[in-house]
């Protein structure tokens, strides 16, 4: 239950720093657009999700029980977020999210991190290919610059809404969008150990700006960004209002305890380490509850920050505190530029993301499972985009753990870094 960074500390060294404090700064920059752009795409407001990158990551890093993990909003969170603002509002949001903390430290406190390998990787592969489907579905308007009133949570409706918007069609939107992805994917390949992603949205939202294009920015829809993070409030936390909300906290936990430890099994086969998972979900659970108190998102492990984190040197916790504290200070001294952001480029982005959460390297091996795995992965992913995250999670978990009882002695799944 000891956090990594009171058993790293001991013996730490100048370069050690310099090599957390390069990596903490790479990271940063990655997870600044991205933090907005979740942040958007979940209903939320854009300094929502620079808050929650910003306490939670700080979190994450200072008590969990990995020395690389990066923590604060991601992708995974995106459909259980829009469904809570649309459904309870954003004190609802935060209320959920506060109720989750606490789950998860509870459940860290009982040792049940380790539980996590019971889990049918048939399932969290299907929700995931899902949950991925919604991203990208969402982001097409922003991404062809349609132009709609507001996009309804249904998967079926929602694609009905963009298809009636078509005639709106927006070619440098779609332009910006996709030079934004091949600059990317190019910087990515060419310099893996930097931070391309935000020179990528940076150089096409430059674009935008200096050459007057027709498309959307933060600064015009949302207005100015805060150059401080939010003070912290207690949110009114009634019987009531507490019973409504406990599904929504459960799934919140959920994808909270799973994506932070398969991000810490992840980042041990990179670094050759063990993690400890009950401080990991214990962290998880303080970072939830703080993100919450400052009016922020759900946070976790983020297996794609985590990997950057690692590939640029960062071998302690400190890589991650300092990758919040640089968020911090971005936020201080040049929050009116990111009002710059362009939206189709940070819709490529988010699309992008949406890609690698799906993992297509791995969708022929899926087909080689057993039957019962596949039909498993499938109802999932089909309850997932059709129906609720809930249900789905709830079906696909009682389902596969059926079949597994009946298989008998099955091996835990052999979680492999994903290729980004």
């Amino acid at each position: 239950m000891t956090p990594k960074l009171f058993t790293t500390l001991p013996g730490y060294t100048g370069a050690l720093f310099r090599a957390d404090l390069f990596a903490g700064i790479s990271v940063a920059m990655v997870a600044l657009p991205l933090s907005i752009a979740i942040a958007i795409a979940s209903g939320a407001d854009p300094a929502s999700g620079l808050t929650t990158a910003i306490i939670a990551g700080f979190l994450i890093s200072a008590l969990g029980g990995s020395r690389v993990q990066i923590g604060g909003p991601t992708g995974a969170f995106i459909v259980v977020v829009y469904g809570v603002i649309a459904e309870h509002g954003q004190d609802g949001l935060i209320i959920a999210t506060l109720m989750a903390g606490v789950i998860l430290v509870v459940a860290g406190r009982l040792r049940a991190g380790s539980l996590v390998r019971h889990i049918p990787e048939a399932v969290i592969n299907g929700f995931t290919i899902g949950i991925a489907i919604i991203i990208a579905t969402s982001q097409i308007k922003d991404f062809l610059g349609l132009t709609t009133t507001s996009l309804p949570a249904e998967f079926l409706e929602k694609i009905e809404t963009l298809w009636q918007a078509r005639d709106t069609f927006n070619p440098q939107a779609l332009v910006i969008g996709l030079a934004t992805m091949v600059l990317i994917v190019g910087l990515r390949r060419a310099a893996p150990r930097y931070p391309g992603l935000i020179v990528a949205v940076g150089l096409t939202s430059t674009a935008v700006a200096l050459w007057h294009l027709p498309v959307d920015t933060l600064l015009s829809r949302f207005g100015p960004l805060p150059n401080t993070p939010n003070l912290p409030v207690v949110p009114d936390l009634s019987l009531s209002r507490m019973i409504d909300l406990l599904p929504s906290a459960l799934i919140i936990a959920f994808l909270a305890g799973v994506e932070s430890l398969l991000s810490a099994a992840v980042a041990d086969r990179m670094i050759g380490d063990k993690s400890q998972p009950n401080a990991e979900v214990v962290a998880n659970g303080v970072a939830n509850i703080g993100s919450a108190l400052f009016g922020g998102l759900p946070a976790t492990g983020a297996i794609a920050r985590t990997a950057t984190n690692v590939r640029a040197g960062g071998r302690t916790p400190v890589a991650g505190m300092i990758h919040a504290l640089v968020i911090l200070l971005v936020m201080l001294l040049a929050a009116p530029l990111a009002g710059y952001f362009a939206m189709p480029a940070l819709a490529g982005l988010l699309i992008l993301i949406a890609w690698n959460m799906s993992e297509p390297h791995k969708w022929r091996g899926y087909m080689a499972d057993r039957p019962s795995d596949r039909v498993l992965l499938v109802l999932t992913l089909v309850l997932t985009v059709l129906a609720d995250l809930t249900v789905a999670i709830g079906v696909g978990v009682a389902l596969g753990l059926a079949l597994r009882l009946r298989r008998g002695d099955v091996p835990p799944a052999d979680w492999r870094p994903p290729k980004h």
